[in-house]
């Protein structure tokens, strides 16, 4: 596929500029949205402030996770100040749930009354309940007005979490969703679910601000597909109507622990399909994303665990400089500074 700049395998890596729909791009290096357990009450607080601002730079973009809008305000305005552009994820846990989070303690909802091995993860998940035919439509609602609400709290755009086992994830694939109407069965019908929010948030804040991001070949929270190629591709195209900002994938390599594997699988038919901005995460250092853009392999790279480590991360790939090595104990702890905003800057490391 033609990508949305002209590229060549001797000029392109992840330090080029790259134009992605209305937005310009000073490099192809972004942040890729982590689950880090900051936030209190659900809300984020001013510590977050400092976190994105730290690997926020000029042109660049970042991805946030997801939790309560309004105290966003400033964190946006942090990382607008330094220049990059900020997209929030929005997603529904389904039945990555309990009884405890749900509106007077009912189960948690998913397109399957199967539920999420206990303890798995540690977790002490509650079983779900099928979700009806008719409440799907107030399900897209929802996605509909929390873009609206990321908008309105300065971000950029949006990204609809379409990957590692929440509810869009227990929608479309098949060894999960085991329904027999029209959200179920055939990949249109199964599928069906995901492209009706797509097309909600799209009509809701404009196609150009809006991504997708999807792990077909994940088995993230016991969320396996029985053919995970024909389920990419099959999105990957059916995505290429709305004319979105991006499509954003897990590479197949990615275990359920995030560390890499050997695998013969590839996104290169996804990426092939897509008409769009392809972005590519998982497992990628400087090297392989470096040649993952020159091969055309995709447009961007998403960082997760070494942009955590390393707030400075485009400066040091453009140095060829040491890495912080990131601390996997302290990923999900609540501690505002511990793993969170400490990891130091390459110049306070070279001092």
């Amino acid at each position: 596929m033609a990508s949305n700049t002209s590229t060549t395998p001797t000029s392109t890596s992840l330090l080029t500029p790259y134009k992605m729909g209305n937005f310009e791009l000073s490099h192809r290096v972004v942040l890729a949205p982590l689950t880090r357990c900051r936030s209190f009450g659900n809300v984020p607080q001013p510590h977050a402030i400092l976190h994105y601002s730290q690997r926020a730079s000029e042109g660049g973009l970042l991805i946030a996770e997801a939790t309560g809008v309004e105290a966003w305000k400033p964190i946006v305005r942090a990382v607008h100040d330094k220049g990059g552009l900020f997209f929030c994820q929005i997603w529904h846990c389904g039945r990555v749930s309990t009884y405890g989070f749900q509106p007077n303690g009912e189960a948690p909802i998913s397109s399957t009354n199967k539920g999420i091995t206990p303890d798995l993860d540690g977790g002490d998940w509650s079983p779900p309940r099928r979700l009806r035919v008719d409440e799907i439509p107030g399900i897209v609602n929802d996605f509909r007005l929390a873009a609206r609400n990321a908008i309105e709290a300065g971000f950029d755009g949006i990204e609809i979490h379409g990957a590692n086992g929440y509810l869009p994830d227990q929608f479309m694939k098949d060894q999960v969703n085991d329904r027999t109407d029209e959200y179920g069965g055939r990949l249109e019908n199964s599928c069906r679910i995901v492209l009706e929010i797509v097309e909600a948030v799209v009509n809701e804040i404009g196609a150009h601000k809006v991504g997708v991001r999807l792990s077909p070949f994940a088995d993230y929270m016991e969320t396996p597909d029985s053919n995970p190629e024909a389920l990419g591709l099959y999105m990957a195209q059916a995505l290429n109507k709305f004319n979105i900002a991006y499509l954003h994938v897990i590479e197949p390599r990615i275990d359920r622990a995030g560390d890499s594997i050997e695998t013969p699988h590839s996104l290169l038919p996804m990426r092939k399909a897509f008409k769009g901005t392809f972005i590519a995460s998982g497992g990628y250092n400087r090297d392989n994303g470096n040649k993952a853009i020159a091969e055309n392999y995709a447009d961007l790279i998403a960082f997760g665990r070494l942009f955590l480590a390393n707030p400075d991360l485009p400066r040091r790939f453009e140095l060829h400089a040491h890495l912080n090595k990131y601390d996997r104990s302290t990923f999900y702890t609540p501690d505002p500074v511990v793993g969170y905003t400490d990891y130091p800057f390459l110049d306070v490391f070279a001092a």
